[in-house]
């Protein structure tokens, strides 16, 4: 999370009563993040300055690692834009052995509504990893997703920022898990239309990946 303080203790809240072990890994929030989200019942790893969202979700993994009960780590927004319903459902298929990791996908139904502009690129750069890694996603910047210890004991990421998600699919192709995509709906709301990455930016993404 990253100044979210007006939004991070609902969403916590919203997740607690399916899953109860919730970390907020707060980027360098100024706005007092922190303490909302140990408020309202998570635990709290900090990073001192802002690092960006693959800094934080590397930080996430490594920290989730050290419990030796492990079984399953879910990735999901502090913005309010993922539902627990779908990451429960991903989760069944983590536990049930059907996949070692599950990736969400706003593409497979049509519940998600998104403007055709940041449609078209989501889709050029999902068609991009098709070719370059034969993964055939749908959804290749889904920020919800879950896996098993096994997948995340192999994630290192070193793209600090948005490209982070970029690099995941990268060393996944690399490492050939049991992967599958699961429908999701994403909720666009002002707020995390304000807070996500611009369209100038994503398209900047697509572009360096397409140049590599």
């Amino acid at each position: 999370m990253y100044n979210e303080s007006t939004v991070v203790g609902d969403v916590i809240r919203g997740l607690l009563p399916t899953f109860p072990h919730v970390v907020c890994v707060d980027d360098g929030s100024t706005d007092g993040s922190q303490e909302v989200a140990r408020k309202a019942g998570a635990t709290v790893v900090q990073h001192p300055i802002n690092m960006g969202q693959g800094a934080a979700l590397q930080t996430g993994i490594e920290f989730a690692l050290q419990d030796p009960a492990l079984d399953c780590i879910v990735t999901f927004d502090s913005d309010g834009q993922h539902r627990v319903v779908d990451a429960e459902q991903m989760v069944q298929r983590v536990l049930s052995g059907e996949a070692d990791i599950v990736l969400g996908s706003r593409f497979l139904d049509d519940r998600t509504q998104i403007g055709w502009m940041k449609k078209l690129v989501l889709k050029t750069a999902a068609a991009q990893f098709r070719l370059s890694t034969g993964m055939a996603l749908s959804d290749a910047h889904n920020g919800l997703r879950a896996f098993n210890p096994y997948v995340a004991s192999k994630i290192n990421l070193t793209q600090n920022r948005m490209a982070h998600a970029s690099e995941l699919i990268h060393q996944l192709a690399e490492l050939k898990p049991r992967w599958v995509e699961h429908p999701v709906e994403i909720i666009y709301t002002d707020y995390s239309k304000g807070k996500g990455q611009s369209l100038l930016n994503s398209v900047n993404i697509v572009a360096e990946l397409l140049l590599k």
